[in-house]
C-alpha cells in the first residue's frame, strides 16, 4: 500500500453525516497531500496504468477531474479539480458531502444556505447568505443538503475528498433564466454520457503537463 492509497483507506472510517468530523480529518488528509506533492505526482505518473482509475477521469468544457484514488466501499474519491477558463457554478446542492483544498489561483464562493429545495424553486429569489473568497491554503468542508455556487480564477485547481452518495440526485438552479431540475449520478447515466465526459489520455498528458509547469506536484 503506497502512501496515498493509505490516506484513501483512512478516509473510510470518517463519520460523513457529521460535517464537523469530515473536515477535521479530511483537512489532516489535504495538508498531507498539500505537503508531500511526492504523494500526487507518483499517483499521476501511474494513473495511465490505473484504467479503474483512469476512467473515472473527466472532462468537461470549463472543468477537468481527476481522480487520484477510489475506495468503493463506502464510495469515497479523492480528486484534482482544474477550472478552466469562463468557469462558473449555476447554484446547486451534491449528493454528498466533501471537503477541498486550494492549491493554486482562488475562487469566489457563494452559499445559499440549506433550503428545501424541489424543481418549482424560483432561483433569481434564492438569498446568497455567505461569500467567502477561497484562496491558495484554504481548506473547507461542504455538507452535501448545502446550496452553494463557485465562480474561479481561470486555471484554479484545488484537492477534493468527496464522501459516499447519499441520494440519488441533486439540484441545479439558473438565477439568469429562473429554471431548476435535476441531475443524476454515474449509474444513472446513457454510455454515451458517461463517453462523452470521460477524459481521453491526450487530455490527461496536457493537463498533468500544465501542473508540472506551474510546479504543483
Amino acid at each position: 500500500m503506497d502512501d496515498m492509497d493509505r490516506i484513501a483507506e483512512n478516509l473510510r472510517w470518517i463519520d460523513w453525516g457529521d460535517i464537523d468530523d469530515v473536515e477535521l480529518n479530511c483537512r489532516e488528509a489535504l495538508n498531507e497531500l498539500a505537503a508531500e506533492p511526492r504523494i500526487v505526482r507518483a499517483r499521476l505518473e501511474e494513473l495511465p496504468n490505473r484504467p479503474e482509475l483512469l476512467d473515472l477521469c473527466e472532462h468537461y468544457d470549463i472543468l477537468d477531474k481527476i481522480v487520484l484514488a477510489s475506495e468503493d466501499d463506502p464510495g469515497v474519491r479523492v480528486r484534482l479539480h482544474v477550472f478552466l477558463p469562463g468557469y462558473f457554478d449555476r447554484p446547486h446542492n451534491h449528493r454528498w458531502s466533501y471537503a477541498s483544498k486550494i492549491l493554486r489561483g482562488h475562487y469566489r464562493h457563494y452559499l445559499f444556505g440549506n433550503a428545501e429545495l424541489d424543481e418549482q424553486v424560483e432561483p433569481n429569489k434564492l438569498p446568497v447568505l455567505h461569500v467567502r473568497e477561497e484562496p491558495v491554503g484554504t481548506s473547507y468542508a461542504l455538507h452535501h443538503s448545502m446550496v452553494h455556487a463557485v465562480a474561479a480564477e481561470p486555471f484554479t485547481v484545488s484537492l477534493v475528498i468527496r464522501g459516499p452518495a447519499v441520494k440519488d440526485r441533486f439540484l441545479v438552479m439558473d438565477r439568469q433564466t429562473n429554471e431548476a431540475w435535476w441531475q443524476y449520478g454515474a449509474k444513472d447515466e446513457s454510455e454515451a454520457e458517461a463517453k462523452k465526459k470521460q477524459m481521453s489520455r491526450t487530455r490527461f498528458a496536457e493537463v498533468t503537463g500544465w501542473m508540472g509547469e506551474w510546479g504543483l506536484f
